[in-house]
């Protein structure tokens, strides 16, 4: 395999910060040394910045999430690699409110630590911090995962919902409370059918023979606990919403569908498996109120999707549906 684009010292992330920063000037601004990129528009009321960020090769993930009704800046590490505490420092100083910032950080120990070590400093300037954990991913809630469950697709779920309450004006505890309660309300899992290509050699991250399927696999291409031989969508997907509903929490019968794409998954195909998705709900007595279909959280060109699904608790609804302005987001595009 061969990589189309590989820039001159092989980190293609400044560059891609450049280009995205060049793109939507009108929404986004790009600080350097350290690298972070910040909205340019915020909602008036807004007294509490939310800040988020992890590795690149996500994308959209999380910068196509800033601006008003999301995300008020994002620090971007290297490839499938934490940002530096740094940039997360700086990004939250600049992000921050009257009432301080709220950090969305997903469950991988180099973001927990990297966030937790500019919160500290954030705290020492006299800056309120308070973070909200985001671990939806039921391929590694298992007592031999010291970590517990990764963060994945719900991560888009939270930054929506969470954004939307932000744009309210909403304290700092508050929001934290609400961001647990998104996070909690959430599960994921995902599945590749052939591996992402590892952008400094060019060659799959992992090897699978024909036929064959990850069960399990992280947006970072960790390969999964359990390789199974492909079986026809419609019972992979069963299969899947088996695991997914059986691990939600209780709660309403009211969900959030996210089916997105690992990066080399179609559209086209990502619209079959909403159908399905959407069908097979329907089927269990869940009612789907609103729903997503796109690449997402990728890992590079993996192929493959993942599933995730939040319940809906009264009032939810409305920060859902709350418009947005961002360079990524489809809005308009949700039911």
């Amino acid at each position: 395999m061969n990589i189309p684009f590989q820039p001159k010292g092989g980190d293609p992330v400044p560059g891609a910060l450049r280009g995205f920063a060049r793109l939507y000037s009108d929404l986004v601004a790009l600080r350097e040394d350290p690298d972070y990129l910040v909205a340019r528009q915020r909602a008036e009321g807004r007294v509490v910045g939310l800040v988020s960020g992890g590795g690149s090769g996500h994308e959209p993930l999380h910068a196509g999430f800033l601006g008003r009704g999301m995300l008020d800046a994002v620090a971007p590490g290297k490839i499938f690699s934490s940002p530096h505490n740094r940039q997360i420092l700086e990004a939250s100083r600049e992000a921050a409110g009257e009432q301080g910032v709220v950090h969305i950080v997903k469950n991988y120990t180099g973001d927990r630590i990297n966030f937790g070590i500019a919160a500290e400093r954030l705290r020492h300037d006299g800056v309120e911090v308070r973070r909200v954990l985001v671990d939806d991913d039921l391929a590694t809630e298992s007592d031999d995962t010291a970590t517990g469950r990764r963060g994945t697709g719900a991560t888009v779920v939270v930054e929506k919902l969470l954004g939307a309450a932000a744009d309210e004006g909403r304290g700092i505890d508050e929001l934290a409370e609400l961001g647990a309660r998104f996070a909690a309300a959430s599960r994921s899992l995902a599945v590749a059918s052939r591996a992402h290509t590892t952008w400094a050699s060019g060659e799959p991250g992992f090897a699978l023979a024909g036929g064959e399927l990850e069960y399990g696999v992280g947006i970072h291409g960790e390969r999964a606990a359990t390789t199974i031989e492909r079986p026809p969508t419609e019972d992979l997907v069963t299969r899947m919403l088996d695991e997914i509903v059986a691990g939600l929490p209780a709660g309403p019968d009211d969900v959030l569908v996210v089916v997105n794409g690992m990066g080399g998954t179609t559209l086209l195909e990502l619209y079959a498996l909403y159908d399905r998705v959407a069908g097979e709900l329907d089927g269990r007595g869940l009612r789907v109120v609103g729903s997503l279909a796109g690449t997402l959280v990728p890992a590079l060109d993996m192929a493959g999707f993942s599933l995730t699904l939040t319940r809906v608790e009264p009032g939810w609804r409305a920060w859902w549906d709350a418009p947005v302005v961002t360079p990524a987001y489809p809005n308009g595009a949700t039911r």
